[in-house]
């Protein structure tokens, strides 16, 4: 595609440069070389868009619940129109696959398709008080919200953060993450042709210890919405309780994918593949980045996992190959000290390590055999480099799932019904999944326990993240 020579702030409906007019680079992590420049917004466009999205509060909000939701479906429509021109940015600013930035352009219209048809339908409830009283609740929108979003899954997690926001009657302010603005400024752009009113969304792509640290201490800001690392989402939740925002997290994982022996190997072979290494080369919170396997079946599962493992193509994104580079410089040197950690202590991956050439690469790794108490264990990765544990049994098992500081996701396969129930019970994690990974989507609500975050997107939770509940009671006596 022909990739503009530089990209914009956009506020309150316009394309701007930045009040200082500086710029940053945006990198090819295939190619390690630059595509474009985008203006880099501080606090003062910060304070230019945070005006623009109250300026026209009063208005977005007032608007039939219905006209809001036509307005997010015509704007669903027309980033599906643009699948391919968005897949082509998403890869080039991400380096992910083709394939998988398609499949995140076309979960961002699935976000605004789904909270289009949800505009109409916030309601409140009706509180039986007696026959000398009326009482019924009302769900109001926040005001102004910020979506503060990673540089891992960019258009999908603009999709889910933002949708919700518009479609309860709130207006938005995005800071997209320094690595990866683009496509949140083009969707910008897509909704303003859509008709969607000035100010309602603006995107300050900037630094984060600029335009992200305005944003989320800004105090005309009612309402946070982070995705990203525990350290960062703990410095964003401090700032925007200065002035008792209501604040949303959705921070790391270290996720638990369990094989007992019972279990489909094939299916959970295939779920480890797709839950790590072809989602976006493992960076991505949610990853199956534990494998834990009853030790009656570990040297088959590993076995057919590392020939499955094997055959998976690296490469640059545009390519469309299984896996692709990661994000940054920054990012590779910070994987590869895992894989050198491993190396110290394990003696080497069963499988993978980091490649000598061009791009970020690191190849789908696996170590086996690992201590629970290791590093490769315990801390969130953030790359292709998954570690096996052995389990005995079903109490190990769920100690094992348990005994990190995270609780966003885990799976389980099993045949046994009642074995599952029991694991879902057990773990603690924001969400189970049973024979499959990444089970659900839109619908489902999405967020975690423990480190993994506070608040949860998706579903009609995210409605609940993006308005607050009024009481009205009456005496009606005369």
């Amino acid at each position: 595609m022909d990739i503009r020579n530089e990209y914009r702030l956009f506020i309150d409906g316009d394309p701007v440069e930045s009040v200082t007019g500086g710029r940053l680079p945006i990198v090819n992590p295939s190619t390690e070389t630059e595509l474009t420049t985008v203006a880099a917004g501080d606090s003062r466009d910060v304070e230019r868009a945070v005006a623009a999205a109250r300026e026209t509060l009063a208005d977005w909000r007032s608007r039939p619940p219905a006209e809001r939701g036509e307005l997010l479906a015509d704007v669903a429509d027309r980033i599906r129109a643009a699948q391919t021109e968005l897949a082509d940015l998403e890869t080039l600013d991400t380096g992910k696959p083709w394939s998988q930035a398609l499949v995140d352009v076309d979960g961002c219209a699935r976000a605004f398709e789904y909270y289009a048809g949800i505009a109409d339908k916030i309601h409140g409830d009706s509180i039986p008080l007696g026959e000398e009283y009326v009482d019924y609740t009302v769900r109001e929108p926040l005001g102004v919200t910020a979506q503060i979003i990673p540089w891992n899954y960019p258009i999908g997690i603009f999709g889910r953060s933002v949708a919700p926001a518009l479609a309860a009657g709130n207006t938005a302010v995005v800071k997209p993450a320094e690595e990866a603005p683009l496509s949140s400024v083009r969707v910008a752009e897509i909704a303003a042709d859509a008709g969607l009113p000035n100010g309602v969304l603006n995107v300050v792509p900037g630094r984060g210890d600029e335009a992200g640290a305005a944003l989320s201490s800004h105090p005309d800001v009612d309402g946070v919405s982070f995705t990203g690392s525990v350290e960062t989402g703990r410095q964003v939740g401090k700032a925007a309780m200065e002035h008792l925002a209501h604040v949303h997290l959705e921070l790391g994982g270290k996720s638990p994918l369990v094989v007992f022996g019972d279990a489909d190997l094939d299916a959970a072979i295939e779920s480890a593949v797709a839950g790590l290494f072809t989602s976006n080369a493992g960076q991505i919170c949610s990853g199956a980045s534990r494998l834990l396997v009853h030790e009656d079946v570990h040297d088959a599962v590993v076995e057919q996992l590392a020939a499955r493992v094997e055959s998976l193509t690296v490469g640059p994104g545009m390519d469309d190959p299984d896996v692709g580079p990661l994000i940054s410089a920054d990012q590779l040197d910070r994987v590869a000290s895992y894989v050198d950690a491993g190396r110290r202590e394990y003696g080497g991956p069963l499988i993978g390590g980091v490649p000598d050439r061009t791009g970020y690469f690191v190849e789908p790794t696996i170590f086996d055999d690992v201590d629970h108490d290791s590093r490769l264990a315990q801390e969130e990765i953030f790359g292709p480099v998954l570690v096996v544990t052995t389990f005995a049994d079903e109490t190990e098992a769920v100690e094992l799932a348990n005994d990190v500081d995270y609780g966003l996701v885990a799976g389980v396969f099993t045949e046994d019904l009642r074995r599952a129930h029991r694991f879902a019970r057990d773990v603690h994690a924001g969400q189970i999944y049973v024979n499959e990974w990444f089970v659900g989507g839109i619908e489902t609500p999405f967020g975690g326990y423990d480190n993994s975050g506070v608040g949860r997107e998706k579903g009609l939770s995210a409605i609940e993240n993006y308005t607050q509940e009024k009481n009205v009671g009456i005496n009606i006596n005369p």
